[in-house]
């Protein structure tokens, strides 16, 4: 009798799992008319979809509160044959992908690497053109630190788990891929575009100018200050520079540093005009972006 019981019960558990079953097909089956699976996908699926980086990504550092720009892999043409000797030949250059700091590293930005570290030293003056009071002055908090020497620029982006940009780094992100001449194409500089020609007669606030963007989102890659970038300077390395990621010449006496500054010219401000100065040298018109690697 007792296993005439089980056997039924066995058989009925067996027909209540079936008809469980069949609901349950029955639900997965409408999901799949109504939404194509996505939801279900997305409940069961076990490896995480990579975000796509591109133009226009961005991501913020935790050191220091920057914002960065993503620069995408790939070639770009270098330098000009209407400037400089050291600017001549133009040659294609291959770059990894890489981030750039938005804006020029700040005052604020900077007081935070001397306060929470012994990696930075202040700049060696705190004043500007006009200025008596500049760093260190709540009033210009967001403008773009100056009077700081290479070796303190490329301290800072280290604080900030970072680096100085190489030469190419720094010109591809402010040109892009096209040749252009300034970072908003190959129109004049004008008053609207950038700090330039003494028309303020000081550094700005970092961020002023929207409409002198290169096409990666980044500010100021023209005028405000001039920017310490990784190489070390030679006046004809183009002839002989590496065709990828390109590190600069190997010579010990002055950096470059790029981008012109408020104080610059039409010639000056151009995305291809290379200036050199020793790694000790500071100046109110001088300062820095950093870099990293994805």
């Amino acid at each position: 009798m007792f296993s005439v019981r089980l056997r039924k019960m066995n058989v009925l558990n067996r027909e209540t799992l079936l008809r469980r079953a069949g609901k349950l097909w029955l639900v997965i089956a409408l999901l799949f008319i109504l939404f194509g699976g996505s939801c279900i996908a997305k409940k069961i699926s076990l490896v995480p979809e990579k975000p796509t980086q591109g133009i226009g990504s961005t991501m913020v550092s935790e050191k220091d509160g920057m914002v960065l720009d993503y620069v995408p892999t790939g070639e770009f043409p270098m330098g000009s044959n209407n400037g400089t000797d050291d600017e001549k030949p133009v040659h294609k250059v291959y770059l990894d992908a890489f981030w750039i700091d938005q804006t020029e590293v700040t005052n604020a930005m900077y007081a935070k690497c001397v306060a929470e570290s012994d990696t930075c030293s202040p700049p060696s003056a705190i004043r500007s053109e006009k200025r008596d009071s500049y760093y260190g002055n709540s009033e210009f908090d967001n403008y773009p630190v100056v009077y700081v020497s290479w070796d303190q620029a490329n301290a800072y982006c280290s604080w900030a788990e970072r680096r100085l940009p190489t030469e190419a780094e720094w010109e591809k992100a402010a040109r892009g891929t096209d040749g252009r001449t300034y970072p908003w194409g190959n129109e004049s500089p004008a008053a609207d575009l950038l700090n330039y020609n003494a028309n303020v007669g000081d550094t700005t606030e970092s961020g002023k100018y929207p409409d002198g963007l290169s096409i990666y989102y980044a500010y100021d890659m023209a005028g405000n200050v001039w920017e310490w970038v990784n190489d070390w300077y030679s006046e004809t390395y183009y002839k002989s520079s590496p065709a990828s990621n390109p590190m600069g010449a190997d010579t010990d006496v002055f950096r470059v540093y790029r981008g012109g500054s408020w104080n610059g010219n039409d010639s000056s401000v151009r995305s291809a005009y290379r200036y050199g100065s020793g790694p000790s040298g500071t100046s109110d018109e001088l300062g820095f972006r950093c870099a990293r690697s994805p």
